[in-house]
């Protein structure tokens, strides 16, 4: 085997692993109470990102990492939405490093977010082969408390699902949003949230800002 192609071996079963990991982590928090699950969240993040190789910190700061940084769960930020169709559908193009050109389809917007956190989340179709539902939002701590560029809720491509509810209403838990990889180091570049995406009040659950 020539050394580029052992390479992108180890790369693509590297890979394939963190993801199996992350689906695997969101299977066992959609199937524990909202507490429990979060703080089993953490603690998985935590050892993934002090551990294996796809993760986001720069592999000579692994050793001495911290620990991520969040805010205290706070069960006023789990909220089941339903879905109405999105205020604008036209597709929203993003780069994506190498991953390219990402597309990103409008196919529903959130219904009951607005009296708590000041307005609704448009949910995303990412177009390509299989597609995947992403969540991306901004709110009232970026730059502050939290990433400038925004953070992640729902990216089912990368196995990041909270679920939904025997009526059919999403699962959004603020509690689990989380950083782009991007967030971490210069070497991803992530899309970010659209401009409808951003929350005028402060959400203080998740992922905090590093230091």
């Amino acid at each position: 085997m020539r050394p580029n192609a052992q390479e992108a071996l180890v790369q693509h079963r590297s890979l394939w692993d963190w993801r199996r990991h992350i689906s695997e982590l969101y299977a066992e928090v959609r199937s524990s109470e909202p507490l429990p699950g979060w703080q089993h969240w953490c603690a998985v993040r935590d050892d993934l990102f002090r551990r294996h190789a796809q993760s986001p910190i720069v592999s000579q700061e692994r050793r001495h990492f911290p620990g991520i940084p969040y805010f205290a769960y706070d069960p006023s930020l789990r909220h089941l939405a339903e879905l109405g169709g999105p205020d604008n559908s036209e597709p929203v193009s993003m780069t994506a490093g190498r991953d390219g050109a990402v597309t990103l389809l409008p196919f529903a917007r959130t219904r009951g977010l607005a009296p708590h956190l000041g307005n609704e989340l448009t949910l995303y179709w990412i177009e390509g082969y299989g597609g995947g539902v992403f969540l991306p939002f901004r709110d009232a701590t970026c730059g502050r408390e939290t990433f400038a560029g925004g953070r992640y809720l729902l990216d089912t491509i990368k196995g990041a699902d909270l679920g939904c509810t025997p009526d059919g209403r999403i699962i959004l838990d603020f509690n689990f949003a989380y950083n782009p990889s991007c967030s971490y180091s210069g070497q991803w570049v992530c899309p970010l949230a659209p401009g409808e995406n951003t929350l005028p009040l402060p959400v203080r659950g998740g992922e905090r800002g590093r230091d």
